[in-house]
């Protein structure tokens, strides 16, 4: 083998070769994305569509029966399924695996704008969306006060927690559960209303038409320049109280105050997060798609930690829940594992080959092989998981196998009197063919299973490239590294 001629002429070769596999095997490991299992969630698109004061019989008819009807027809489509409820459509569909998400999700909003025009006028627009098992929070951390109210709570975190949350290297943005927004509600007494001849929808055009605030332009002169606008008059409970309404035949005013009770409160009564029995809200972190899991988990602690000072009185922040420990202590436990199973090996070749020295040049094959494999990982968008480390833990026995059959022949020819430097050079060409057969006989095992359909498919898709490219590299190592040593 001519590979193994100049590894054992060149021993610099041979060992930058193999330094150079460390080297870039630790930088693309560094940088591979970190999850508990290989993402192989189908293409799912969703549509989801906000229908104010709608109930869930007229959404059903009026949204979601004619966006599912239009929709039905797009190709690749799996299953469709759909929820109306009070004021929300949600339609979630499913695309057959081979199916190119982003293509998927145009073809959904061409359709969609396609029937724009036959929803009510009070609808809002269709948000269409590509559902990715990312857009999970990794993390959940309760905001809780003794002091605060959950509108007040809610306003200091969008102010002040959410910013600061997602500014961390990682974070993709940050949600608020349980969130409670200021609004103005308007509670109307039918009575009052009926005794003045009203009805609702006279209190609603009177708001959209009084309540706004315009642009009026800007007024210039030769020095100065200023911008004008139509400045909001409502901005207090007592302000919309006072509004008038119409006038009555004696040319007394009808307020809204006097059909109606005004107040601030929650925008969504309905929307509220308890935990430990007393009122909260929740701070979900979602990470960026290609970040590492355990890190981006470090950060927020850390950010946690610091912001813990800043905190009003009586209030503190809680971590409620957080997907990295168990990711941790999975990935921990696989680590030992891959310990364990590297010193069984190197065991087991020193009990039959009864000599230390001898017994190192195999095991140099296996960090350096399994180090090397993450280059195949990074190159191909794989992740660091937990079938991707059991493809490790089994290469373990799989990938000094070259190394011994090379090292065996070469010290069965220095025993036959041969110089060290000829009998590395003979043995390693002469068993060099049949140390390549091997390895193409293993990958040829392995590589099918990454290439089936289905979910099956998907999943054991990175465990079989994991495996293919350690063996595979162990072939390398063993042709080069191991003669020159």
């Amino acid at each position: 083998m001519i590979l193994s001629d100049i590894s054992v002429k060149r021993p610099v070769f041979a060992t930058v070769i193999s330094m150079l596999l460390v080297a870039f095997g630790v930088m693309f490991f560094d940088r591979l994305p970190l999850r508990e299992y290989p993402d192989i969630d189908a293409p799912i698109v969703s549509v989801t569509t906000n229908y104010p004061g709608a109930s869930a019989a007229v959404v059903e008819t009026k949204v979601t029966q004619l966006i599912e009807d239009r929709i039905s027809g797009i190709e690749g489509i799996r299953t469709i399924e759909s929820s109306s409820q009070d004021g929300r459509s949600s339609i979630d569909i499913e695309f057959t695996l081979n199916r190119d998400i982003d293509a998927a999700a145009n073809d959904v909003r061409d359709r969609v704008s396609r029937v724009l025009g036959n929803l009510p006028d009070e609808v809002d627009a269709p948000e269409v969306s590509k559902s990715d098992s990312d857009n999970r929070p990794i993390m959940w951390l309760n905001l809780a006060s003794t002091k605060m109210t959950a509108l007040e709570l809610t306003d200091f975190a969008d102010r002040y927690l959410v910013d600061k949350f997602s500014v961390i290297d990682g974070v993709a943005r940050v949600r608020i559960g349980g969130e409670r927004r200021y609004a103005m509600r308007i509670w109307i007494d039918r009575n009052a209303l009926a005794a003045r001849n009203l009805t609702v929808s006279d209190i609603e055009n009177t708001l959209r038409s009084e309540n706004i605030e315009l642009p009026a332009g800007r007024l210039e002169s030769k020095q100065m320049e200023y911008t004008v606008r139509v400045a909001r008059l409502y901005n207090t409970a007592g302000d919309f109280a006072a509004l008038v309404l119409k006038v009555a035949d004696d040319g007394t005013p009808v307020r809204l105050g006097d059909v109606a009770r005004v107040e601030i409160g929650a925008e969504d009564e309905r929307n509220e997060l308890r935990g430990n029995g007393e009122d909260m809200i929740g701070l979900g972190v979602i990470k960026q798609s290609k970040s590492n899991t355990l890190a981006v988990a470090r950060g927020i602690r850390a950010k946690m930690a610091e912001v813990q000072d800043s905190l009003p009185e009586g209030t503190q922040l809680y971590n409620s829940y957080d997907s990295s420990v168990f990711i941790e202590a999975a990935i921990k436990e696989v680590y030992f594992t891959l310990f364990v199973a590297m010193s069984l090996v190197v065991g087991v070749i020193y009990i039959f080959l009864g000599n230390l020295r001898t017994v190192l040049v195999p095991a140099v094959t296996v960090p350096v092989s399994l180090i090397a494999s993450s280059i195949v990982l990074y190159m191909m968008d794989f992740s660091v998981n937990l079938l991707t480390l059991l493809a490790l833990v089994l290469a373990i026995g799989l990938v000094v196998d070259d190394a011994i059959v090379v090292l065996e022949n070469i010290a069965r020819r220095i025993q036959k009197g041969e110089p060290a430097l000829l009998a590395a050079a003979r043995g390693a060409r002469q068993v060099g063919f049949a140390v390549i057969a091997t390895t193409l006989v293993l990958i040829a095992v392995f590589i099918p299973i990454g290439l089936m359909e289905g979910n099956v498919g998907r999943l054991f898709t990175e465990f079989s490239f994991a495996i293919s490219a350690a063996v595979g590299f162990s072939s390398l190592v063993a042709l080069t590294l191991s003669p020159m040593l």
